[in-house]
């Protein structure tokens, strides 16, 4: 699959903003572990962090732009690349439930302007509701008198959650209808009742802030629901009625962003690859570049497959999806699935390949391995996948 002109002058001027400015400062915001605003503003300065860029990325007709933007930033580094592309989730939970006058609205203020950064937040999971979206407890009431919605909750494993100034949050409308029963609403910023709770320190991906949004008695405006009232009310009464109802606010979002996600897998699994293959050529042991054994040069052979073959699945998704492509047999999710997988599997032998030096801080490939294990954990763990790919190459509703 050959890329046209415009998609390698994108992927050469991306790769040089992660080489550049992401890569000599991705240890630095590691061990940080705060967002990196320094970088948020280089790349917003240079049109990377803007709505601008990610819409002429998505909506290339391919869908090639955005899965190569991804790659480029997380090969960059995978902590940095998530300060930046963070906002984008919130952007997709517009899109994919806002009507055009509330995209319009509320997509531009996810990212701000250079010297005025704004960040955004999407906020799905919570602390008894990971994968099982069917089991959010956040409420959302209606408040007639007002036309306000009210909102009550805790979420939790939020990037940017807190710290954002939008957030676009998932809550229950009707707990009885379960997934079904759900609606996206925007909090925007400086509205009364939404704060951090706790932030986590993390394993990986470090330089991107994630923490607990609680929401206490928390108004919003009638139009700060997604998709706005008519269409939700049309919905649930469908539902009640045992009628097949559109994809639910959550999954419509994640169906949209898995391959992104496994792009960015691809970018750290590629990053490790170069190290450890460049690491094997130069490290001499016994006479000769440890590459001339079998034992390492095979190991490289397997990895370079993988970030391949990884690729190629994450293509052959973004491609359905901009060309609206039914997943008929789960691309989405293997796409996700392979490429996490792939990450964790290459980074683990990148720090074999580089020994003793692999496992400290000073080279950089345990930092890329802390990062890919997230890959197969957030936007539905591996397990998740599964099932999804199970369920759809089978038929049967695989439990």
């Amino acid at each position: 699959m050959a890329l046209n002109d415009d998609q390698r002058t994108l992927r050469d001027w991306v790769h040089g903003f992660a080489a550049d400015v992401m890569r000599p400062a991705a240890a630095e915001w590691d061990e940080r572990e705060e967002t990196p605003w320094p970088i948020i503003e280089e790349a917003a300065t240079l049109g990377i962090y803007s709505l601008d860029f990610l819409a002429n990325a998505v909506l290339d007709p391919t869908g090639l732009s955005f899965p190569i933007v991804l790659e480029e930033l997380a090969w960059g580094d995978a902590g940095l690349c998530m300060s930046i592309m963070g906002s984008s989730l919130a952007v997709a939970g517009i899109m994919a439930n806002g009507t055009p006058e509330q995209q319009a609205e509320w997509m531009p203020q996810c990212f701000g302007t250079p010297g005025n950064l704004k960040l955004a937040a999407f906020a799905v999971s919570e602390p008894d509701a990971g994968s099982d979206v069917s089991s959010l407890r956040t409420r959302a009431v209606y408040d007639q008198t007002t036309d306000e919605w009210v909102l009550n909750g805790v979420k939790t494993w939020i990037t940017n959650g807190g710290i954002a100034d939008l957030h676009v949050v998932v809550a229950s409308v009707d707990p009885e209808l379960g997934a079904r029963g759900q609606a996206s609403f925007v909090v925007p910023e400086g509205t009364p009742g939404i704060r951090m709770g706790q932030k986590f320190k993390k394993m990986g991906i470090r330089a991107s802030h994630t923490a607990e949004v609680v929401l206490e008695d928390c108004r919003v405006p009638g139009r700060c629901l997604l998709g706005g009232k008519d269409r939700l009310d049309e919905r649930l009464a469908r539902v009640r009625e045992g009628k097949k109802a559109s994809s639910q606010a959550a999954m419509a979002t994640f169906e949209s962003t898995r391959p992104g996600v496994g792009a960015q897998a691809v970018g750290i699994a590629r990053a490790a690859f170069e190290y450890a293959r460049d690491y094997a050529k130069e490290r001499r042991q016994f006479g000769r570049a440890i590459v001339e054994n079998q034992a390492i040069a095979f190991k490289l052979a397997d990895m370079k497959m993988a970030v391949d073959a990884a690729r190629l699945l994450v293509w052959r998704a973004s491609w359905m999806a901009a060309t609206r492509t039914p997943f008929e047999s789960g691309e989405g999710s293997m796409s996700k699935l392979f490429a996490g997988e792939a990450a964790v599997k290459v980074t683990e032998e990148a720090i074999q390949i580089l020994g003793g030096y692999g496992y400290v801080r000073e080279y950089p490939v345990e930092r890329m391995h802390r990062d890919a294990k997230i890959y197969t954990i957030f936007e539905g763990t591996s397990e998740i996948q599964r099932l999804i790919i199970a369920r759809a190459v089978t038929g049967v509703h695989v439990r």
